[in-house]
């Protein structure tokens, strides 16, 4: 009985300090052709503190951030800023790999946790909820 009170106890005591040493899983879009490419978005609307889309002609994205972000959009700027590796290739594609950031005038850079392609429906369906919007020159 000690002995099963005791694993329970440890157990829950290293529980906490595992998950705050665990960085966040990535799943990168692929093919990188696929990815979003900044230079290329029409429009853009917040849905939430950690929601973006984004729409690049006929291709539609969702972005998820990392954490809130609650500033974003503020002053109808949004900048999507790819990680050293994109940016060294030439492309500056954002395809949700670590140090890919989202920012805008009022709101320091946001780590991005993932891009997903997502249809025109979805993309309607999440702009109607969205706080704020902008569109490229």
């Amino acid at each position: 009985m000690t002995s099963v009170l005791l694993i329970g106890a440890l157990s829950l005591s290293t529980a906490p300090a595992m998950a705050a040493d665990q960085t966040p899983a990535y799943t990168p879009l692929r093919p990188v052709s696929e990815c979003l490419r900044p230079d290329r978005i029409n429009e853009w609307y917040v849905v939430d503190a950690q929601t973006v889309i984004a729409r690049t002609g006929p291709d539609h994205y969702q972005v998820k951030l990392q954490a809130q972000c609650p500033q974003l959009g503020i002053g109808q700027s949004l900048r999507f800023r790819a990680n050293r590796s994109n940016m060294a290739v030439g492309m500056g594609a954002l395809c949700g790999e670590a140090g890919e950031t989202v920012s805008s005038r009022d709101q320091p850079p946001c780590g991005v946790q993932s891009i997903t392609k997502i249809d025109k429906a979805q993309f309607e369906q999440l702009s109607a909820r969205a706080t704020r919007h902008g569109m490229q020159p």
